[in-house]
C-alpha cells in the first residue's frame, strides 16, 4: 500500500456530475476559447491534401484547434478502423482496411512541412494483424527520419499481448514509446475491453527498460471514471516501478451517448494534487491537468519543459 496524505475530495462517484453521469452542464472550467485565425484550417487541409488519419480528430480530441493553430499534430497511423470496441473511444469500429504502403512516407511529407521537431505517431489496434502492426511503425518511425530531423514518439497499442511486436518497435529506437494506460485495473475490462490486460502492460514496460533504457516510456491516464484515489495512486506506483517514467493525467469527456458515461468531473486543482503524488512515487516527468492528453505538449514534455494546462477558463 502507498501511504497517502488526506485528499478533502475522493475520486470516486459523487455530486452533482455522478449523478447526471456527465451529461449536464459542463463545469467552468472545461470551458476554452477557440483560437482565432486560418492556421488551424491550413493543418487540417494539408492533412486531407496527404489523405492522413490524425487521432486529433478521430478521437475528437478537445485539444485539436488549439494544436492545429501551432501546425501540429498526432498522427494516427494503420488505418482509420479499429478491431477494439473500447468503451471511452470516438474512433471507428470495425473490420479494417488493407494497409497503405505509401503511409509511412506521406507522414514523414507531412511532418516535413508543418516543421515539427517532434513527430507523435499513434495507431488503431490491428488484432488482425500477426504483428499488431509494429513493423508498420517502423516503417513509419524511419520515413520520418529519413526526411527529417524530429525526434518521434511512439503510442501504439498493447499488440495484443505479443512481446516480439514491442521489441520489433524498440529497434526502432524512438526516442519516447509511450503506451495508454487509460484507467485502473479494477476499471480495465470496463473500460478497455475484454483484450486488455493490465499485467501485460506492466510487463511492456519492463520489457523495454531491458531492451533499451535509453528509450523514455510514458504512459497517460483518463481520470472521472469511477476510480478512487487510493487505486490510482497504488496502480501509478506499479507503473513507475515497472519503469515508467513520464506521465499524462485528463479527465475523460464522454464523445457521445453510446459510450461510458462520466463518473465525476475533476476540478484543475485536484489534478494539480494528483499531479505531486504522481512525481513522488516516482515518475520524472508529469502533465496534470483537465485538457491535459497523452501527446499534448509532448515536445516540451520530453524535454523536461513545464508547461501548464491553460486551455481552461479559470
Amino acid at each position: 500500500m502507498v501511504e497517502l496524505p488526506v485528499l478533502g475530495q475522493s475520486l470516486s462517484p459523487s455530486g452533482p456530475a455522478a449523478s447526471s453521469g456527465g451529461c449536464g452542464r459542463l463545469p467552468r472550467w472545461l470551458k476554452r476559447n477557440i483560437p482565432k485565425g486560418k492556421t488551424p484550417l491550413q493543418t487540417a487541409d494539408l492533412l486531407r491534401q496527404l489523405r492522413l488519419n490524425t487521432v486529433c480528430e478521430e478521437a475528437l480530441c478537445p485539444n485539436r484547434m488549439e494544436c492545429f493553430a501551432e501546425r501540429t499534430a498526432t498522427f494516427m497511423i494503420l488505418g482509420d478502423i479499429c478491431t477494439r470496441r473500447c468503451g471511452f473511444c470516438a474512433v471507428k469500429k470495425g473490420k479494417p482496411r488493407p494497409l497503405d504502403p505509401d503511409e509511412p512516407r506521406r507522414v514523414a511529407e507531412a511532418a516535413r512541412r508543418l516543421g515539427l521537431a517532434h513527430v507523435v505517431i499513434t495507431a488503431v489496434t490491428r488484432d488482425d494483424l500477426p504483428d499488431g502492426g509494429a513493423e508498420h511503425f517502423c516503417r513509419t518511425v524511419a520515413a520520418v527520419r529519413e526526411l527529417t530531423g524530429a525526434t518521434v514518439e511512439v503510442l501504439p497499442s498493447d499488440f495484443g499481448g505479443n512481446p516480439a511486436a514491442v521489441a520489433r518497435l524498440v529497434d526502432a529506437c524512438p526516442e519516447v514509446y509511450n503506451h495508454n494506460t487509460e484507467t485502473v485495473p479494477r476499471l480495465y475490462r470496463q473500460v478497455r475491453g475484454r483484450k486488455a490486460d493490465y499485467r501485460w502492460t506492466l510487463e511492456m514496460f519492463r520489457q523495454i527498460r531491458r531492451l533499451n533504457p535509453r528509450i523514455k516510456t510514458k504512459t497517460g491516464m483518463m481520470l472521472g471514471l469511477g476510480e478512487t484515489i487510493e487505486e490510482l495512486i497504488e496502480w501509478l506506483a506499479e507503473l513507475a516501478a515497472a519503469g515508467c517514467q513520464m506521465l499524462t493525467l485528463g479527465q475523460y469527456l464522454q464523445p457521445s451517448p453510446a459510450h461510458l458515461r462520466v463518473a465525476r468531473y475533476v476540478p484543475p486543482e485536484e489534478f494539480e494534487y494528483l499531479g505531486e503524488l504522481a512525481r513522488r512515487v516516482g515518475f520524472q516527468q508529469v502533465a496534470s491537468g483537465p485538457f491535459v492528453r497523452s501527446s499534448y505538449h509532448a515536445r516540451q514534455m520530453i524535454a523536461g519543459s513545464s508547461f501548464a494546462d491553460h486551455t481552461a477558463v479559470k
